[in-house]
């Protein structure tokens, strides 16, 4: 237990744990607080001159050794598979000798792993009597998993083994953590770990804002701290191709180049393409050796590039460069592939030989997502296909596409990873699904028997606002706060064991439409890349969100001191606060008749949504938001069982316009005793602009009146369209 006292017979706060500490304070303006460690938060203001040294105490206290850190508190993100504690100290702050024999690539992870090190190390094939030695043991032939390590602490030395030098890189982060919260010393212990899957992964868009060889660089540094061990470059898109195809120099000299630095400002402006040496030229690309210097930097921190190659859409920025692969030849109008076309196949033939030259990856992204296919059943070459090949309709013929590139890429060692997509028509023998749309694309791969790399846009988008939208830089919309990312369990419980097996991993994706620059990538990855660090890593029954937070607090300071722009998560503001408790009226739990359907993509709770009690969040996605397409949007009517005196009638409705979320043009409100007879309490007329906020608007009626039935009418902007979301009619 630990208790903080304004003297010895006053009470300030009791913690419940294994230890006790006493804190004599002699000031009263004590403020309590605590982020560290598994221990209640204590921060303590003091207003008094040995502020200073009482912090210092209370800091080593909980980190430093005695009794104040209990046995099950590990200071390391993300948490273990198991750790034992143990009665001693090694200590490092002067300096440790690294003993550790290998070849040179494994001697390179080794160091590298180091060199993130605050404490000095030298590095000998044998230890040395009488001095600190970190003994490295590499053992192909151990019964641990390939990227799993056994650490054992004493007050005499480190031993560290591991299968493969990935293992050794991970123990090694494991034993930097310790030492930095016990500032150059280590608790003795020990710890058995090995990760849950084998795919840990974060997806930087490059595409729409280019990032330089260097920011990548600094991410990979960080993330292979937290045992991340994919890299997912969106290296093309309509925005801009940003890797050397030397058989293809169009693709670099004018297709990764624009008049606009920013994505929404080239957007807004005909989203055009320029020569690379233009005046106006903004954007940028990887060369190949630019590329080779990455892959390695990356192998040296366990780290695995995967390259995106989109296809067969967003593809803009290819037809424009060579506008005879699409199906019209027009410039800036087509996205597709011609799928007809033989020589769609020779150029991705093509480009995918010099990418697989590149990149070891077992795999190679080929996109996969969001064809428009809107050409294709008036393109005289892709019918043409679709006859010889007895396809039955576009989503086939997509299919065919896949699985010839899949075979071609079999047939050079690799594998294929898609959106889930790629599941139309006919998911290709040999490929590995990426979950984007919800959890329904990995569950149907895996049921089908292909692996399953999990994403879903409501855990792990980090384009989405991560605190109350008018507290941050804008985004795309949606709401993901730190919490609901380390909640989430990359394993549908509809799943049997036997199919769990084949859920290969788990990624977090930064898409940087509305992230221009650096300093903002940054800020929308940290924290949460932390969280689904964890999550990734980390069985479900070692996690904790209480531990976890406490770990999030201490670190990003010390993030923010290494030059990482990160979230202030210490200041967060929350959800909606109409939507963290029910709210009571005389609706609530009535019937409700839909004249017009609700969209089933957005159905919240269904036919009980407009009448549950629950308000809506930040994010239209988080099941409290109903959503209203076609016209007119909303039409849905109340039974409140009997004729009763009615106050006010009114609805919130948010405007997003990134996602084409707007507000109504106009509500009507009406009312009535019979169900037959309507009177007309209110009609709201509201003029939607487009704008760059996150808004929430009411639209009601106050006054005076008697009756059974509610009818609540919205209609859209018939120029600006978009989608109603709606959380609930709140009659009073």
């Amino acid at each position: 237990m630990l208790q903080i006292v304004k003297s010895k017979t006053t009470l300030l706060r009791n913690v419940q744990n294994s230890n006790m500490i006493f804190i004599i304070c002699s000031q009263a303006n004590v403020k309590v607080d605590c982020y560290i460690c598994d221990m209640n938060i204590i921060n303590l203001n003091l207003n008094c001159m040995k502020r200073r040294l009482f912090s210092c105490f209370l800091v080593m206290a909980l980190l430093g050794g005695g009794s104040a850190m209990a046995a099950n508190i590990v200071p390391v993100t993300p948490a273990p598979l198991s750790y034992e504690q143990a009665k001693g100290t090694f200590s490092w702050k002067n300096g440790a000798n690294v003993c550790f024999s290998g070849t040179k690539d494994e001697t390179d992870v080794v160091k590298t792993a180091f060199s993130y090190s605050a404490y000095p190390v030298n590095y000998v094939s044998q230890p040395a009597d009488g001095e600190k030695n970190i003994r490295l043991e590499l053992d192909k032939t151990a019964a641990m998993p390939d990227e799993g390590y056994r650490l054992e602490v004493t007050s005499d030395e480190v031993k560290l083994k591991a299968k493969t030098s990935a293992g050794l890189f991970y123990g090694i982060q494991t034993l930097l953590q310790l030492a930095e919260a016990g500032h150059g010393k280590v608790r003795a212990c020990s710890i058995d770990d090995a990760p849950r899957f084998p795919y840990r992964g974060i997806m930087l868009d490059v595409s729409r804002h280019f990032r330089s060889l260097d920011f990548v660089k600094k991410q990979i540094d960080l993330l292979s701290s937290l045992k991340i061990n994919r890299l997912h470059l969106h290296l093309t898109d309509e925005a801009g191709w940003r890797l050397e195809i030397k058989k293809y120099p169009r693709l670099t000299g004018f297709a990764a180049w624009r008049p606009y630095a920013n994505w929404r400002d080239w957007s807004d402006n005909g989203s055009q393409y320029c020569e690379q040496f233009d005046s106006s030229a903004q954007g940028g690309f990887y060369t190949q050796d630019e590329m080779r210097d990455l892959i390695d930097y990356a192998r040296k921190r366990s780290v695995i590039i995967v390259p995106e190659i989109e296809m067969p859409s967003h593809s803009g920025e290819v037809l424009t460069a060579y506008p005879e692969l699409s199906c019209t030849h027009e410039l800036y109008k087509q996205r597709d592939f011609c799928v007809g076309n033989e020589k769609t196949f020779e150029f991705i033939e093509n480009v995918l030989d010099e990418v697989i030259a590149l990149f070891p990856s077992e795999y190679i992204h080929i996109g996969g997502d969001e064809a428009s296919k809107t050409s294709w059943p008036t393109c005289p070459l892709c019918q043409k296909r679709m006859k010889d090949e007895g396809l039955k309709g576009v989503d086939e013929l997509q299919s065919y596409l896949i699985k010839r590139v899949e075979r071609y890429l079999n047939s050079k060692g690799r594998h294929l990873l898609g959106w889930d997509e790629i599941l139309q028509g006919g998911v290709a023998p040999n490929a590995t699904v990426m979950s984007w749309r919800g959890e329904q694309g990995g569950i149907d791969a895996v049921r089908s028997g292909h692996r399953a790399v999990m994403t879903p846009g409501a855990y792990c988008y980090f384009d989405s606002y991560q605190d109350a939208p008018n507290s941050q830089p804008l985004a795309i919309g949606g709401y993901l706060p730190l919490e609901k990312v380390y909640s989430y369990n990359p394993v549908p419980d509809s799943l049997s064991a036997e199919e769990s097996k084949l859920i290969y991993g788990v990624q977090a994706n930064l898409w940087t439409e509305y992230v221009p620059t650096a300093e903002h990538a940054e800020y929308m990855l940290y924290p949460r890349s932390l969280a689904l660090a964890e999550v990734a890593w980390s069985q479900p029954e070692k996690k904790s969100w209480e531990s976890f937070r406490k770990r999030v607090l201490a670190a990003l300071p010390e993030l923010r001191k290494k030059g990482y722009h990160t979230f202030n998560y210490s200041k967060e503001q929350g959800n909606r606060k109409e939507a963290l408790k029910p709210i009571k009226h005389l609706a609530l739990g009535k019937k409700v008749t839909y004249k017009r359907p609700y969209w089933r993509n957005y159905p919240a709770n269904g036919e009980q949504t407009l009448t549950d009690g629950i308000r809506g969040g930040w994010n239209y996605s988080d099941q409290r938001w109903q959503g209203f397409v076609g016209n007119p949007r909303i039409d849905a009517v109340i039974d409140l069982e009997e004729v009763k005196t009615i106050h006010s009638v009114g609805a919130d409705f948010m405007q997003i316009c990134g996602p084409d979320v707007y507000m109504p043009t106009k509500v009507i409100i009406s009312a009535s005793e019979d169900g037959e007879h309507y009177s007309v309490l209110a009609e709201v007329n509201h003029k939607v602009t487009k704008d760059d906020k996150v808004s929430f608007k009411n639209f009601g009626w106050k006054g005076k009146t008697r009756a059974r039935y509610i009818r609540y009418q919205a209609d859209a902007d018939s120029k600006i369209g978009g989608v109603l979301f709606i959380d609930e009619i709140v009659v009073k």
